[in-house]
């Protein structure tokens, strides 16, 4: 059980979350990201958008363009222009904007937002943004728990990738009293 406890003073020795965090962990990035969602490309469409101050925007944006989130480019129809638009790095974010929008609505406000995010094939209502399996259940915290990565490739040479997993050793995510390893 040890191997499974994380020092939290050193989460950001590798762990992925306080890194991700360091890049799009604070207000304005995700203001940006959600403009940038709906269609807002030019430094000045942010700044009117969002009511963002001209030197914070300035250094926000650089930051995503500099980590691969965004890139910065003369516009095609006007090359006095820049446009900034979402990598696929960065569109890759869409699903994390909306479970934290889906949050707020359920927790924050108690209603859902307006407009309503919609598949464009059906026009119905996304569903909720959710954990799910490998063979699609949806799981809560008490159905998660903590792998070491050791384990689970000792596992798949010793038992060719099947067979019964109940002898690998696993911290159940919502254990009481004992640090995350997130």
């Amino acid at each position: 059980m040890d191997k499974l406890t994380e020092n939290l003073a050193e989460l950001g020795n590798g762990c992925s979350l306080p890194i991700s965090l360091e890049v799009i962990g604070e207000r304005w990035c995700f203001m940006i990201l959600r403009a940038s969602f709906n269609g807002v490309r030019h430094f000045e469409d942010f700044l009117s958008e969002i009511g963002i101050a001209r030197n914070i925007l300035a250094n926000r944006l650089t930051r995503l363009v500099e980590a691969g989130i965004m890139s910065r480019r003369p516009c095609d129809h006007d090359k006095r222009k820049v446009e900034y638009r979402l990598t696929d790095k960065g569109a890759d974010l869409l699903s994390v904007i909306v479970a934290i929008r889906q949050w707020g609505e359920k927790w924050e406000t108690g209603v859902r937002s307006n407009p309503v995010l919609a598949d464009a094939k059906d026009r119905q209502p996304i569903s909720q943004i959710s954990i799910r399996a490998h063979d699609d259940r949806i799981l809560g915290l008490d159905d998660l728990c903590w792998i070491d990565e050791a384990e689970l490739k000792s596992h798949a040479a010793d038992h060719s990738g099947s067979g019964n997993r109940d002898d690998m050793v696993v911290r159940p995510l919502k254990e009481i009293g004992e640090p995350s390893a997130a």
